[in-house]
């Protein structure tokens, strides 16, 4: 099988936004297109209907695919897929989610979250010092995107430090729709590998971590494979899309000088500079696809059931429905209730600690850079990964 040239359209950019012909399909509400598992399905790209689908888990049921339904895939069966979707909350519906979810939304409070700002603080500090004594230029995502976060859950889930390059190496190919479908499988597989010698020593001998926080209140309510989903969607997550946030975000900041000196004269303003850069970015391309349990109606069109449905929610969060002149990156808007994080009962589990990550982050890194700039080779976009991103920032001061 020959590896994808482009992604699909859901997934389409240009640079920051989404690609012009993603954005013209708004006109339509409700697309069909195709998808990279060999059935078509039908793209919500309107905020408000974006937000009707996301919020409706009754008639919009997660559908089940992932890698082990691409074209080219080893097959699985069905006690295989089902271990594959054990705790991992994208994967799975009511009732199964709330009862995960239930367990894990005390870990995740603002306030429990406030407990990390002074430990986020001083890695944030760390890493500028060590940038600050290289001298420059820096790859930014090497140095300060991708680390930050990376410790971070790190230390939240009790995953030993010296380990990342191996869960970020495994991330990224599994992220990369143009990694074969087989590698790709064998790379999740590693993963899980990994996660369930974590989870047997957290069960022998349970830490103040989170998994060790589980396994002491849940361990009787939680199986393994459901732990080693938990911790292994978490850790994904948890380092993945921040650092792309913070390297994106850079980038945009750097590339409007003007919003960057507003940012610069009103620290105060980060709270909501966070939510414009998360709404303009919008670094994941799609909420969890949806299946029809019946016959639906979206943006005036009847659909039966048994249909698949994506949402595309840079197209969404650049709305006019939902923010006036979408397209423009206006530090100034406050907050206007983007779909970054998703919505309804799969809305991002970890958002207040990334937000607090990129409220930190951001303001520290221009302070003590006052004349950060890029520098060369130029940024490199990634094309074809579920989340957005570059593969490097170079930057000078």
């Amino acid at each position: 099988m020959s590896e994808p040239t482009q992604p699909p359209m859901y997934m389409r950019r240009d640079g920051f936004g989404p690609a012009p012909e993603l954005s013209a399909l708004r006109a339509e509400g409700v697309s069909r297109i195709g998808t990279p598992f060999g059935v078509d399905a039908w793209m919500v790209t309107r905020q408000a209907d974006i937000r009707e689908v996301l919020g409706d888990a009754e008639r919009f049921p997660i559908a089940f695919f992932g890698l082990p339904q691409l074209p080219g895939a080893p097959e699985l069966s069905e006690e295989q897929l089902a271990t594959l979707r054990a705790g991992n909350l994208l994967q799975l519906n009511p009732p199964d989610h709330t009862r995960i979810r239930r367990m894990l939304a005390p870990e995740f409070t603002i306030r429990r979250m406030r407990r990390l700002e002074p430990r986020i603080a001083g890695i944030v500090a760390e890493h500028l010092d060590a940038m600050e004594a290289a001298g420059p230029p820096a790859d930014l995502v090497r140095s300060f995107a991708l680390p930050i976060p990376s410790l971070v859950i790190c230390e939240l889930l009790g995953v030993p430090y010296e380990d990342r390059e191996g869960f970020q190496r495994r991330t990224s190919r599994m992220l990369d729709m143009s990694t074969p479908p087989e590698e790709a499988l064998a790379v999740r597989l590693e993963s899980r590998a990994y996660m369930a010698g974590l989870v047997a020593r957290e069960r022998a001998e349970p830490g103040d971590d989170l998994i060790g926080t589980l396994v002491r209140e849940h361990g009787d309510d939680l199986s393994d494979d459901e732990l080693i989903g938990i911790g292994g969607l978490l850790l994904l997550a948890g380092h993945e899309t921040t650092s792309n946030m913070l390297a994106l975000g850079t980038l945009a900041l750097l590339r409007h000088p003007g919003q960057l000196d507003l940012l610069r004269k009103e620290p105060a303003r980060i709270d909501a500079a966070v939510e414009e850069l998360l709404r303009w970015l919008s670094i994941v391309h799609s909420g969890t696809l949806k299946l029809t349990a019946t016959e639906v109606e979206i943006a005036g069109r009847r659909i039966g059931p048994g249909e698949l449905v994506v949402c595309a929610l840079p197209a969404g969060n650049r709305d006019p429905g939902l923010a006036a002149d979408p397209d423009t990156l206006d530090l100034s808007r406050g907050e206007p209730g983007h779909l970054a994080f998703g919505h309804g009962v799969h809305h991002c589990l970890g958002a207040p600690l990334a937000r607090m990550e990129m409220r930190i982050a951001f303001p520290a890194l221009l302070e003590r850079f006052p004349t950060l700039r890029e520098a060369e080779p130029a940024p490199v976009f990634r094309t074809m990964h579920i989340v957005h991103g570059l593969t490097s920032l170079h930057v000078a001061w």
